[in-house]
């Protein structure tokens, strides 16, 4: 069984940074491709950002949204995943979550290929 459990979400300003972590256990995350979505109130759950692994090593992979700002990284030692979020705007404004593809389905941008969720972290950002 694996389990996820984020945090670092909080509420900031426009134009500010934030980083959330996404902490694993019972499972290494080399062995697994791990994303990050947000959903916001009354909109589907997107994706954002996904490490994505192979016998040739990781990817990463960012929705276009946030391509320039956001920075998905691990810390093979903690067994954590990071979503270095910079240049923050009211859009942002989500829950967000981090989830494990155990089997390394391929689909990265879609939530249905992951097997693990974590419980989400609120992230609100103002005008």
């Amino acid at each position: 069984q694996v389990q996820l459990v984020e945090s670092g979400g909080g509420e900031v300003q426009a134009g500010d940074s934030l980083r959330l972590s996404c902490a694993v256990s019972g499972r290494t995350i080399i062995s697994l491709s791990m994303g990050w979505f947000r959903q916001a109130p009354g909109k589907e759950r997107e994706f954002v950002a996904a490490i994505t692994r192979s016998w040739s090593g990781g990817r990463l992979n960012y929705a276009d949204s946030v391509k320039g700002r956001f920075t998905i990284s691990s810390d093979n030692a903690k067994n954590t995943v990071y979503l270095q979020m910079n240049s923050l705007k009211p859009e942002d404004t989500a829950v967000y979550y981090c989830a494990a593809d155990v089997h390394g389905s391929g689909s990265w941008y879609q939530p249905g290929t992951y097997d693990y969720w974590g419980q989400g972290t609120q992230v609100t950002v103002s005008s």
